[in-house]
């Protein structure tokens, strides 16, 4: 195992979208929303311990879920989690954890991965991880993975990429473009184009190139971090970071590196990925009865002519559904939710409007 590949997981989400399981105070990368026995983050962890050394595994997130990031993971170090005082997007944790690395080593070598995605072939996303590990510790570039389209989804971003590659010995593309979110007839045409992946937000760069892009692109953002450098991984990092971060602005590394550097190849890969962003996604994933039912956990949940619906609720409570088709149930907490599966991105509106009445008293 290489001692010169480092993981940086990315666990400080919210998860509103998975209301009234996902919790401010407890969010949906440490809820094992599969009945498998491992949350979302033990599982994402568990993979990386086949690319790199467990020391070589740092975790950023806000510092409310240090103690849960602690409970779920016992064996990580207080250096290996990195605190941060609040949500500033992606682009400062990136920079925070890019630096702090470089600073144990020089020579390191990064994934930057969300703590949050599902993975179906585990040995497929070590192959394409280790492909990429492998061409950015020996070239100045920033890669990224594109997962290969297979429905004209509108709920993931695009990146659309050349016949030009890093080098023949790799299937590294340069990319032409990112594109956000696009609406469906956009989403047919890049199907049909051939050229467009699904933007995975799983990042692979050495430590010295993403900070010299940081330099380039982020320049503000590069020295209010670099002003400190010296108190990292040390005992004044924490006071460090705190001022650091009420300084920073409030951008994603999408829009303030990759899409402004010239240097961005992207992977075409197939390993069964999911972000697992909506109710729906888990459907897509979970163990379904004959008629299309999913239910977590299924012991006490009784189902009558119902068909294709989402159910999770604790194991504990018994529950009969009848009548119900293309329905999300989802229970926590005495906190019920039931809408039909078509309407699912008003759960977002949902929430909004419980904390317009309550507060953060459900939330």
């Amino acid at each position: 195992m290489n001692k010169d590949y480092y993981a940086l997981i990315m666990a400080g989400g919210v998860g509103s979208r998975f209301w009234p399981v996902s919790r401010t105070e407890y969010p949906k990368q440490f809820i094992d929303f599969f009945g498998v026995g491992k949350t979302l983050i033990q599982s994402t962890y568990e993979r990386f311990l086949s690319i790199c050394p467990p020391e070589n595994i740092f975790i950023v997130t806000n510092e409310i879920y240090s103690d849960l990031i602690k409970e779920q993971l016992p064996l990580m170090s207080d250096n290996q989690i990195l605190a941060e005082p609040l949500m500033r997007n992606t682009a400062p944790c990136v920079a925070y954890g890019s630096l702090k690395i470089y600073e144990l080593n020089p020579n390191a070598t990064i994934v930057v991965a969300p703590s949050d995605h599902t993975i179906a072939n585990v040995p497929g996303f070590i192959d394409s991880i280790a492909q990429s590990l492998d061409a950015a510790s020996k070239n100045d570039c920033l890669i990224t993975l594109g997962i290969k389209p297979n429905r004209p989804d509108t709920g993931y971003g695009y990146i659309q990429h050349t016949d030009y590659v890093l080098n023949t010995d790799t299937d590294l593309h340069k990319v032409k473009t990112f594109t956000e979110k696009p609406n469906l007839e956009l989403a047919k045409s890049f199907m049909q184009s051939g050229d467009f992946l699904w933007n995975a937000g799983i990042f692979i760069w050495s430590a010295k190139s993403i900070l010299k892009a940081f330099e380039k692109h982020l320049p503000d953002m590069y020295e209010i971090f670099n002003v400190g450098r010296s108190e990292l991984n040390k005992a004044g990092e924490k006071d460090f970071i705190n001022n650091a971060y009420f300084q920073c602005t409030n951008i994603s590394i999408d829009f303030g590196i990759m899409e402004k550097a010239d240097n961005v190849y992207v992977l075409p890969a197939e390993f069964g990925w999911s972000d697992l962003g909506t109710w729906a996604s888990i459907y897509e994933m979970a163990e379904k009865d004959y008629v299309g039912n999913a239910v977590i956990p299924s012991e006490q949940v009784i189902m009558f002519d119902s068909s294709n619906c989402m159910v999770n609720v604790p194991k504990d409570k018994l529950v009969i559904l009848n009548g119900l088709h293309d329905y999300i149930v989802v229970e926590n907490n005495n906190m019920l939710m039931i809408c039909p599966r078509n309407e699912e991105q008003k759960v977002k509106e949902f929430v909004a409007e419980v904390k317009s009445r309550f507060g953060n008293k459900f939330i």
